[in-house]
């Protein structure tokens, strides 16, 4: 099937969204059993980590991480908003920079200023956007980014996205006050974040049964493989450690010079999309098939591009003394293999 499908379903019982790309699997989001994502706690600070310059919190879920703890004393309550999620035995990773997301609009309470999606970058659309952003921020000193999605969309529905985000952060932030640990507000579950974020023009569809009809379940089932074929030119292995994920690439049959650029160009291409729908971030470590030192540009500038597009925050680190290539990436969200168990 050529195009775009969001398919809205359950897997073991499990709240999940998969986007579909043209008959693959482009992106799966499944609900887990940590606290998700985007929920905004009272928390109160425990003890600080000395030499890092965090601080450990605790919240109605357990214990925290906040990066950055100056100025804030063991029994402070504060507001603070998960990011991630941690790794079994971990505090769960927060910061006190809260935001509310949509669709269209971010409001940001602690970073005043309005500020338009640098991709949007026909000055009519941007006027418009601005004066939308005017009278439905009315005098509020709250910040607001409005998201590329806005460049084709409604201003009705921009503007009533944008007050709803905003009542939202009113009510939040007003129950900043109190001592003892709380929700504030839940983060977004899949089918939410899947309208928050898949936001190009697809096909939707949210029959029970959708995901065995449309195919995720099987390509689902191959992503708890290690091998991923990359079709003539060889294959890899993705193989997820406590340590790092360790990505091992073979050319196969082709013994020919340029067989080693080749497949690590396909795997630059096959990545990002690996990582992304299995569920895997930290430590990236690519052991690539063999190629002359000077093709390592191409090869880097190959994956760089492949990334541009992906949604994960992903920092090429470079190569080691052995040849390998490591990647540090954002850890988002929990491993395929841990969710499907």
């Amino acid at each position: 099937m050529k195009g775009r499908l969001i398919a809205l379903d359950h897997v073991q019982g499990r709240e999940a969204a998969a986007l579909m790309v043209d008959g693959r699997l482009d992106d799966i989001l499944i609900e887990t059993d940590k606290p998700r994502p985007g929920t905004i706690y009272r928390a109160t600070a425990d003890r600080p980590l000395k030499g890092q310059g965090g601080m450990i919190l605790n919240t109605p879920d357990g214990t925290a991480f906040l990066r950055h703890g100056k100025g804030i004393a063991p029994g402070d309550a504060l507001l603070v908003q998960v990011t991630g999620y941690a790794e079994d035995g971990k505090a769960v990773p927060v910061t006190s920079k809260v935001l509310f997301k949509s669709r269209y609009a971010i409001v940001t309470p602690n970073a005043p200023g309005r500020n338009i999606s640098r991709s949007i970058r026909d000055d009519g659309i941007r006027d418009q956007l601005a004066e939308i952003a005017h009278e439905s921020m009315g005098d509020r000193t709250y910040g607001l980014i409005l998201r590329s999605s806005c460049a084709n969309a409604d201003a009705e529905d921009i503007a009533e996205d944008i007050t709803t985000m905003v009542d939202l952060a009113d009510q939040v932030m007003g129950g900043a006050v109190g001592a003892e640990p709380e929700v504030l507000l839940e983060g977004d579950g899949p089918h939410v974040v899947a309208w928050r974020e898949w936001t190009a023009k697809a096909t939707v569809e949210t029959a029970q049964g959708s995901f065995e009809d449309r195919g995720v379940l099987d390509a689902l089932e191959e992503l708890t493989q290690p091998k991923v074929s990359l079709g003539s030119t060889g294959s890899m292995y993705i193989e997820p450690t406590r340590a790092m994920v360790a990505v091992d690439v073979n050319t196969g049959n082709d013994t020919s010079m340029a067989a080693g650029l080749k497949t690590n160009l396909a795997v630059a291409k096959e990545l990002p999309r690996q990582l992304r729908t299995r569920g895997l971030g930290g430590q990236i470590v690519l052991d690539l098939a063999p190629m002359q030192k000077k093709e390592r540009r191409t090869f880097e500038s190959a994956l760089r591009g492949a990334l541009r597009n992906d949604p994960m925050e992903t920092a090429l680190v470079g190569w080691t003394s052995l040849g390998h290539f490591e990647l540090q990436r954002r850890r988002e969200r929990v491993a395929l293999s841990e969710v499907l168990k």
